[in-house]
C-alpha cells in the first residue's frame, strides 16, 4: 500500500515573502510548454509486476502469462455510484453505498463443531500429550482442558450481516479520510482466477499502516472475493471489542502471551493455529498511522498468486546446501582469502528452532524459502510513487540543494530509468504537476529558498534534521530495491577505484578546482578493471544484503554477474578487449602496470581477456556516485556499529543490545551532523542481524532469553579494524 497526502508547497513558498508568489507561478507557466507529459508506463500496457518465481512455480507463472489481457485500469474503491449496483434512479444514487455492500458476495464461515475438529487434529493431540501439558497417567480428555484459553480463538468466524454493516461504515469513514483508494484491476483478475480453482488463498501483507487491517479485507469484499481471516498481533483487552473483531474473522492473540513472539513459541498455540479450518489467512504486520489532517490517496498492490502445492511438489524450492555468512566472508575479511566467497548464504534465523519446534528440517527449509519468496515478491510488486523519486534525488544526488528546474530534469531522467527496468509507477500527468505535487507532500522535510539570480527558479534542499532525513530515506527505500543491481555494481567499482588510488595507481581525477593542463569540469579515471575481481567484489557485497533484495532462486554469484552487466548496459562501464598474450592483473592502460612479451608473468594469472573501464560521458561519474549513495546508509551503519563494539558491556539481552547499538548510531550521526539515514531503527535491526550472522555478535540462550555478546575473535582491535576496512571499501562518502 502506498500513501501520499498533503498540501503545503504553495504555502511554503508564500512564507518566504510576498514576492515569492508570482515567481512560483511564473516558473510553472514558463517551462510548462517545454516539458512533455510524464507517461506512467512504456508501450501499450503497464508492466507485469510481482510475478511468481519461474523456477519454483512455472505452472502458476504460465497461467498468468498464457492469458494476455489488456490494461483494465484502476478502480477507486470510494467512488461508488449507481453503476456499481443492479438498480437505477435518483433514489438509488442516494443509497448506492448501501446497495453495493448488500449486493457483494459474502462467504460465511460458521464455527460449528470446530472445537471438536481441532481437538482431533494430530498435531494438537501430540501437543496435548507432551509431558509439559499432560500429567503422567492422565487421560486425553482431561488434557483438553488446556484448550480452554483458546476457545475464543477457535470460535472466530465471519458473520455476513456484521461484515456488510462494517463494510458500509468503512466506506463512509475512509471517504472522509482519503481522497481515493486505488486498486489496479489487472492485479485483481489473477485473484479471481485463483479463487475459482477452489483452493484456499493466503495473503501476506507488507507492513505499511494500521489501516491495512481494514483496507485490504474491504478491497476483497467489494470485489466479491472471500474475506480472509486476519491474524492480528496487537493485544486487545476490551472483551466487547474482541468479540466484534472475532465475528469479523480477526484472529487475536490469546490473552496471556504479551507479544506475538511468545505466542508463536507456545507449542500448543502453534498447533491450534495450524489445525483451525481457515479458508484463507491474512498476515499483517503494521506500524502506527501518522496523524494528518490533510486528505490523502492510497494505492494497494497485489502480487501474482501462486500455488503453494506446486512449490512443495516440484522440489525446486530449496535453501539447504548454503553456508553461514561468517564462513563465506570471514576468510576474506581476516585473511584476504577469496576462495570461500563462492556459495549461498543461509538464513536459518528467519525461522529459528524455538519457533514451531515440531517442524522437521525439510519443512523448516521450505518455510524459510517461502518466506524469502514472499518478501521479494511483495517488494517487487509495489509501485514507485512520485514522492519516492523526489526524495531519492534530494537525499542521494542533491543533498546540498538543487534548483527546481534541474530537479524537474532529473525526475524525468530517473522516471525513464525506472520504466526501462519494468517497474510500475503510481503517478502520471505533466512533469510540472508531478514535481509540484511531490514537493507539496514533502514540504515539512524540505528547505526552500529563493535563487539569488533567478527568483522564478527556487532552491530546494532536504532539511538537515533527523526526522526529515529519516522520512526522505523511508520514501526513497523502494528506489534502492529498484536499482539494487546497479548499486551493488557501483559500490564494487568504487572499492576497486579506492584500492587503485591507495596503491598510487595512474588514475587521474580532473575537477573544477584542479588547474594547469587538466581539463576543467571533467573527471577521468584512467584505469581498467579486471572482470573477475570486479565480480568478486560485487559478490562480497551481495552476501551482506538483507533479505528481499536478491531473487530467492538466483545464486549469489549470478546476482553479482548481473550487477556488473547492468553497469555496462547503463553506460557506466565499457568493455575493453585486451590482447590474448597480455596477462590481466588489474590492467592499467596508460603505463602504471605494463608487461612486454619477454617479461616474467609467473606472478600473474592467465585469465579471460576481459576487462572494463569507466566510460567518459559527462554524467558517468555523477551516476556512479548516485548509485553508490543508495547503499551508503546501510554500509555506514555497519561501520559505525563496528567502531562501537568496544563500548558494549556484553553479554546483553537482545533487545538491550539493539537499543544500545541504535543509540550509538544516533550519537554518531549527531556528532557528524548528518547521515541520519544510518541511524533509523530498521537500519539498526538489520545491522545487528548482519553482525550476528558474521559471527561478530554471538547468541546465547540464558534464562529463556537470547543474549548477545561480542565474540572473542572480534574483541581484538585488529580484527575489528579489518572488518571496518572491509565494509568501508564499499562506502562512498
Amino acid at each position: 500500500m502506498a500513501q501520499e497526502s498533503g498540501y503545503g508547497f504553495t504555502e511554503a513558498l508564500i512564507s518566504q515573502g510576498t514576492q515569492q508568489k508570482r515567481p512560483a507561478l511564473s516558473w510553472g507557466s514558463k517551462i510548462k510548454k517545454k516539458l512533455k507529459t510524464v507517461a506512467p508506463y512504456l508501450g501499450k500496457f503497464r508492466p507485469s509486476v510481482g510475478q511468481c518465481c519461474h523456477q519454483c512455480t512455472p505452472d502458476s507463472l504460465g497461467k498468468k502469462l498464457g492469458q494476455t489481457i489488456p490494461s483494465l485500469g484502476f478502480h477507486n474503491l470510494l467512488s461508488v455510484n449507481e453503476t456499481h449496483t443492479r438498480y437505477r434512479g435518483w433514489l438509488v444514487r442516494r443509497v448506492c453505498c448501501v446497495l453495493l455492500v448488500r449486493g457483494c458476495r459474502v462467504y460465511p464461515s460458521p464455527a460449528t463443531d470446530r472445537v471438536e475438529r481441532v481437538s482431533q487434529s494430530n498435531r494438537v493431540q501430540k501437543a496435548l500429550s507432551s509431558p509439559d501439558i499432560a500429567p503422567a497417567g492422565g487421560d486425553t480428555w482431561g488434557s483438553l482442558t488446556h484448550l480452554t484459553p483458546y476457545i475464543p480463538l477457535i470460535n472466530t468466524c465471519i458473520s455476513p450481516q456484521l461484515l456488510r454493516l462494517v463494510g458500509w461504515v468503512l466506506l463512509k469513514a475512509f471517504g472522509s479520510v482519503f481522497c481515493s483508494v486505488q486498486v489496479n484491476l489487472n492485479h485483481m483478475a489473477p485473484l479471481h482466477r485463483a479463487s475459482k480453482q477452489g483452493a484456499s488463498l493466503v495473503y501476506v501483507c507488507v507492513p505499511q499502516s494500521i489501516v491495512d487491517y481494514a483496507l485490504i479485507p474491504l478491497v476483497l469484499f467489494c470485489h466479491n472475493l472471500r474475506v480472509p481471516y486476519t491474524l492480528c498481533h496487537l493485544q486487545i483487552h476490551n472483551n466487547w471489542f474482541r468479540s466484534v473483531l472475532q465475528r469479523l474473522g480477526v484472529v487475536l492473540l490469546p490473552p496471556d502471551p504479551i507479544t506475538e513472539q511468545e505466542a508463536e513459541t507456545d507449542n500448543l498455540y502453534s498447533s491450534v493455529m495450524t489445525s483451525v479450518g481457515l479458508l484463507s489467512t491474512l498476515r499483517c504486520v503494521f506500524s502506527l498511522l501518522c496523524g494528518n489532517r490533510q486528505r490523502s490517496s492510497v494505492r494497494i498492490h497485489f502480487a501474482q498468486p501462486f500455488s503453494l502445492k506446486e512449490m512443495c511438489d516440484t522440489g525446486k524450492c530449496r535453501v539447504d546446501g548454503g553456508r553461514p555468512l561468517q564462513d563465506l566472508l570471514l576468510p576474506t575479511i581476516l585473511h584476504n582469502r577469496s576462495d570461500a566467497i563462492f556459495g549461498q548464504r543461509t538464513m536459518s534465523w528467519i525461522l529459528p528452532p524455538c519457533y514451531l519446534p515440531e517442524l522437521c528440517q525439510s519443512e523448516r527449509d521450505l518455510s524459510i524459502a517461502l518466506t524469502l519468496h514472499l518478501t521479494y515478491s511483495t517488494m517487487s510488486c509495489m509501485a514507485v510513487m512520485s514522492t519516492s523519486l523526489v526524495s531519492c534525488l534530494l537525499l542521494h544526488k542533491h543533498r546540498k540543494g538543487v534548483c527546481l528546474s534541474v530537479l524537474c530534469r532529473d525526475v524525468a531522467w530517473l522516471l525513464e530509468e525506472i520504466l526501462f527496468r519494468n517497474r510500475d509507477v503510481g503517478f502520471g500527468g505533466s512533469l510540472v504537476g508531478v514535481v509540484y505535487h511531490s514537493l507539496t507532500l514533502l514540504t515539512p522535510h524540505l528547505t526552500l529558498a529563493a535563487h539569488p539570480k533567478d527568483r522564478s527558479d527556487p532552491l530546494i534542499a532536504p532539511h538537515p534534521s533527523l526526522s526529515a532525513t529519516l522520512s526522505l530515506s523511508r520514501h526513497s527505500q523502494i528506489l534502492t530495491h529498484t536499482f539494487i543491481h546497479e548499486a551493488v555494481g557501483a559500490c564494487a567499482v568504487s572499492a576497486m577505484l579506492c584500492e587503485v588510488a591507495g596503491c598510487g595507481g595512474s588514475s587521474r581525477i580532473r575537477g573544477e578546482e584542479i588547474k594547469g593542463d587538466e581539463v576543467r569540469g571533467e573527471m577521468e579515471f584512467d584505469v581498467a578493471l579486471c572482470q573477475d575481481e570486479l565480480t568478486e567484489r560485487a559478490l562480497q557485497l551481495t552476501h551482506l544484503l538483507p533479505p528481499g533484495y536478491i531473487p530467492p532462486c538466483q545464486s549469489s554469484h549470478g546476482f553479482a554477474l548481473d550487477a556488473v552487466d547492468t553497469l555496462v548496459r547503463c553506460g557506466i562501464l565499457v568493455m575493453e578487449e585486451v590482447p590474448s598474450d597480455t596477462p590481466i592483473c588489474d590492467f592499467w592502460r596508460k603505463g602504471a602496470l605494463t608487461w612486454s612479451a619477454s617479461d616474467d608473468h609467473s606472478d600473474c594469472e592467465e585469465g579471460e581477456t576481459r576487462s572494463f573501464k569507466l566510460s567518459q560521458p559527462s554524467q558517468c561519474p555523477e551516476l556512479l556516485f548516485f548509485l553508490c549513495s543508495l547503499m551508503a546508509g546501510y554500509l555506514r551503519a555497519l561501520c559505525w556499529a563496528t567502531e562501537g563494539l568496544d563500548l558494549l558491556d556484553t553479554p546483553l539481552p537482545e533487545a538491550v543490545c539493539l537499543d544500545q547499538i541504535h543509540s550509538h548510531l544516533c550519537d554518531t550521526a549527531q556528532r557528524d551532523r548528518g547521515h541520519y539515514e544510518s541511524c533509523s531503527e530498521e537500519v539498526a535491526r538489520v545491522t545487528v542481524r548482519t553482525l550476528t550472522d558474521l559471527g561478530v555478535l554471538v547468541e546465547d540462550q540464558q534464562r529463556g532469553c537470547v543474549f548477545l555478546g561480542v565474540s572473542p575473535l572480534f574483541q581484538q582491535t585488529d580484527n575489528r579494524q579489518k572488518l571496518h576496512s572491509f565494509v568501508s571499501q564499499f562506502l562512498y562518502d
